[in-house]
C-alpha cells in the first residue's frame, strides 16, 4: 500500500511525537532530521499520542474482523454442509436467530413455557402469579389466567389440550378449563412450594412434586390425592410421567434422580449421576431409541441394543445426562454450558437434545457424536425454560428477563 505524501507526513510527525514521550531522545534526533520532518509539526499537539491511539484502533478492528469472518466460516459451513432449506426435513429444523418474536408482559422471571398440543398458541407462567396465553404464529397476546397468590411454577396441558394444569409456591395446583379458561379445581395437600405438575398420558391423574420432598398422584376428576411418593432427601425439583404412563422420573436438590413405579409407589432405580441439584428430566419418546443406540454403539461397538426406557437430565453441574433405566446406567454425557442446565428435552425428531441455561444460550446438542452443534445466545440473562412444537417448526423459550421469545426452525 502507498501512502499520499500527506498521509506519510503524518505518519512520521505521529512516530516523532511517539519516540519523544517515550523517552528515545537520541531516536527522535535522527529520525527528525532523517525523515526531513519540520520542527514546527514534531511539535505540534494533535499529534500527542496518535501512534497508539491509531494501534489500539487497528487491534480492536482487526479482533472485530477475525470474529465476523469466523462467524462468516460458520455460517457458510452451515448452508454449504448441511441440507438446503427445501431439502431440509422436520428431522433437521433447529432453530435459527433472529427470534421472529419477543413476547412481553410478565412482571418477573418466566418459570415455564409450553405449546399448546392442539391450537397455535403457547402459555407462559411467571413468578408474578399469572399465566398468559399468545398466538405463537403471530406474536399477539390473547389473555392472562389468574387465580394463583405466588409464584406460578410448573403448567402442563393434558394430551386433548382442554385442561392445564399449573402449580405455585402459594402450595395449590389449579385445573383451567382451556376452553372457558377458568379455574375447575384447586388442590391442596402439598406442605410446601409445588414445582411440577404433569399428567398422566391417560389425562386421569396428574403427578406433583413439591419443597416438601414429596411426590403426590391426584385423580383429575375428584380432585383428591391418591398416592403420596416419598424417598428424596431434599427439595423435588421435577417429576415427569413416562411415555407408557407407568413410572415416574424425579430430580432433586439432593443430587438424585428417582424412578418410581406408580402402581406400587416403589422406588426401582436411583440414579447418583450428578454433582449438584437436578434441575430437568425428561423421558425420551419411542423415536429417540434407534437413534441412542446408534450412539451407545459408536462409542461402544460390541454394545448390544436396548429398549430402554431412555431419559435425559440436567443439572446444576453445567452437564446433561442420558440414562439407560432398565440398566440404570448413564450412557451419555454433554459437556458445554457454562451455568446451570435449566432444562433439556429431545428433538421431535429423535435425534437431537436441545437445552437451555443460565449461561443466557439455547443449544442443540448431536447426542450421537456428544457435541453441541449449535449455539445461540437467546436472552440477556438466565434462560429458564424452552419447548419445541411437536409438529410445527417453532421453539419458545423463557427467561429472568421476564420475556417470552418464539423462534423460528429452518
Amino acid at each position: 500500500m502507498v501512502l499520499s505524501a500527506k498521509h506519510k507526513d503524518e505518519l512520521n510527525c505521529a512516530i516523532a511525537d511517539y519516540l519523544k514521550s517515550s523517552g528515545y531522545i537520541e531516536a527522535y534526533n535522527h529520525f527528525v532530521q532523517e525523515a526531513d520532518v519540520p520542527a514546527d509539526k514534531a511539535n505540534d499537539k494533535k499529534f500527542n499520542g496518535l501512534l497508539e491511539k491509531k494501534w489500539t484502533s487497528v487491534l480492536r478492528l482487526q479482533k472485530k474482523v477475525m470474529d465476523l469472518e469466523s462467524k462468516v466460516t460458520e455460517t457458510v459451513k452451515e448452508y454449504e454442509g448441511g441440507p438446503t432449506k427445501r431439502e431440509r426435513s422436520a428431522d433437521n429444523w433447529i432453530p435459527r436467530p433472529p427470534e421472529r418474536y419477543c413476547l412481553t408482559g410478565h412482571r418477573m422471571p418466566i418459570s415455564r413455557v409450553i405449546f399448546h398440543p392442539v391450537y397455535n398458541v403457547m402459555v407462559s407462567a411467571s413468578e408474578d402469579g399469572s399465566i398468559k396465553v399468545w398466538d405463537y404464529e403471530s406474536g399477539d397476546f390473547e389473555r392472562t389466567l389468574k387465580g394463583h397468590t405466588d409464584a406460578v411454577n410448573d403448567i402442563a396441558f393434558e394430551s386433548t389440550g382442554k385442561t392445564l394444569a399449573s402449580c405455585s409456591s402459594d402450595l395449590t395446583i389449579r385445573l383451567w378449563d382451556f376452553v372457558g379458561f377458568e379455574c375447575i379445581k384447586t388442590m391442596h395437600g402439598h406442605d410446601h412450594t409445588v414445582s411440577s405438575v404433569r399428567f398422566v398420558p391417560t389425562g386421569d391423574f396428574l403427578v406433583s412434586a413439591s419443597r416438601d420432598k414429596s411426590i403426590k398422584v391426584w385423580e383429575v376428576s375428584t380432585g383428591y390425592c391418591t398416592k403420596t411418593l416419598v424417598g428424596h432427601r431434599e427439595w423435588v425439583r421435577v417429576a415427569a410421567v413416562s411415555p407408557d404412563g407407568k413410572l415416574i422420573a424425579s430430580g432433586s436438590n439432593d443430587h438424585t434422580i428417582r424412578i418410581w413405579e406408580i402402581a406400587t409407589k416403589e422406588c426401582k432405580v436411583e440414579l447418583r449421576e450428578h454433582d449438584h441439584v437436578v434441575e430437568c428430566v425428561a423421558w425420551a419418546p419411542e423415536v429417540c431409541t434407534s437413534h441412542i443406540n446408534e450412539a451407545i454403539q459408536a462409542e461402544n461397538p460390541r454394545a448390544g441394543k436396548s429398549d430402554g426406557p431412555f431419559l435425559v437430565s440436567g443439572s446444576r453441574d453445567k452437564t446433561i445426562k442420558v440414562y439407560d433405566v432398565s440398566t440404570g446406567s448413564c450412557i451419555i454425557s454433554l459437556i458445554g454450558h457454562d451455568n446451570w442446565v435449566r432444562q433439556a428435552i429431545f428433538h421431535p425428531s429423535g435425534k437431537m437434545i436441545v437445552s437451555c441455561a443460565d449461561d443466557k444460550t439455547l443449544r442443540v446438542w448431536d447426542f450421537k457424536n456428544r457435541r453441541c452443534t449449535k449455539t445461540i445466545a437467546a436472552h440477556e440473562h438466565f434462560v429458564t425454560c424452552l419447548d419445541f412444537h411437536k409438529s410445527a417448526p417453532y421453539v419458545i423459550t423463557g427467561s429472568v428477563d421476564q420475556l417470552c421469545k418464539v423462534w423460528e426452525c429452518r
